[in-house]
């Protein structure tokens, strides 16, 4: 991966790699040799930016949750300042009302957590997990903002936010003075594209980074469930705590037949159906970066040449036939 495969992080100066290292799969369907061998193989291939969050691994225990930081903590020894790292909060950490949320207490106490968990001083980017309407806006902002001004982070973003909260933490950023969001992490993908009728042309005008997850919809674009009317137990639609959530985003007839058909486009193009669906959403307008996970380093090779496949126009308008459907629906956002 060249230079020429950098982007400007939004309005920021940062510049990253298009594609970004998703990590929440390290400590739990891959072990700590195979998530070394993952994050080695992510970055011997030009990924600068890696991505986690305090409650990773996904399926974690309360104990266990902060492993993945762990274990980058451990990897990123000796060379922090040649990697883009961001880290997420708001999620559970644990049983007490106070482990979640977008509190300041929860904010300033998970991002200390993350920092010694992560063995640095700073994380380039802190994002909020998910949103907490039960917590006043500016409450959050202003924590954001100390987190910013006292050197643990150099931006914040928000991740699984719709887009009339983020456009009013903007506004209100502005209007108390504080930093502001720079990132929006979403989920997107050929079988999912609500984003596109208003959060992606809210973050087009207001110069926001989008960093897109879960691009192969839990693996059922890589056509490796092709033919099966149940997922195997070892995969993300068989076993875990989240198999529940992408049986019920995508394990749908409607979703399994456009799979097929671009399984089918996938073929005549001549690339493999990870490679396919990584280059759609690179092209997709607004569109930063897009975060690639995997729970085998083997998995890696094809879908980080993602990056440097133009899809021709004829392609993206089969593509765009086939999942149309999906900018419209009303699948769960998150």
């Amino acid at each position: 991966m060249s230079n020429s495969h950098l982007t400007r992080l939004g309005n920021t100066g940062l510049q990253v790699s298009r594609l970004c290292l998703g990590t929440m799969t390290l400590g739990s369907s891959a072990d700590e040799a195979e998530s070394v061998s993952i994050l080695d193989a992510a970055t011997d291939a030009g990924v600068n930016f890696i991505d986690t969050a305090n409650r990773y691994p996904s399926d974690a225990s309360d104990e266990r949750k902060g492993t993945t930081e762990r274990i980058i903590g451990k990897w990123l020894k000796g060379r922090r300042e040649r990697f883009i790292v961001t880290t997420k909060a708001g999620g559970p950490m644990g049983p007490l009302p106070w482990d979640a949320g977008t509190s300041r207490k929860h904010l300033l106490g998970a991002i200390d957590a993350s920092l010694t968990r992560l063995g640095t001083d700073y994380v380039d980017l802190f994002q909020l997990h998910r949103d907490d309407p039960t917590t006043p806006l500016d409450e959050t902002l202003e924590a954001l903002d100390t987190i910013v001004r006292s050197g643990r982070a150099r931006y914040v973003g928000v991740s699984n936010w719709g887009a009339w909260r983020i456009a009013r933490a903007l506004g209100r950023s502005e209007a108390l003075r504080l930093v502001t969001p720079v990132t929006v992490q979403p989920r997107y993908n050929l079988l999912f594209r609500q984003f596109e009728r208003d959060l992606f042309p809210m973050c087009v005008a207001e110069n926001l980074a989008t960093l897109c997850y879960n691009p192969l919809a839990g693996g059922l674009l890589t056509g490796k469930y092709r033919g099966k009317t149940q997922a195997d137990a070892s995969t993300r639609f068989g076993t875990g705590s989240t198999a529940a959530a992408y049986r019920q985003r995508y394990w749908h007839d409607k979703e399994i037949q456009a799979v097929d058909r671009i399984m089918d486009v996938a073929l005549l193009a001549g690339l493999a159906p990870e490679r396919l669906a990584g280059a759609w959403v690179l092209a997709q307008p607004g569109v930063t970066c897009t975060v690639l996970g995997a729970s085998r380093a083997s998995q890696l090779p094809e879908v980080l040449r993602a990056v440097e496949t133009k899809l021709d126009d004829q392609v993206l308008q089969e593509l765009d036939a086939i999942t149309r459907e999906f900018r419209l629906g009303d699948a769960p956002p998150f």
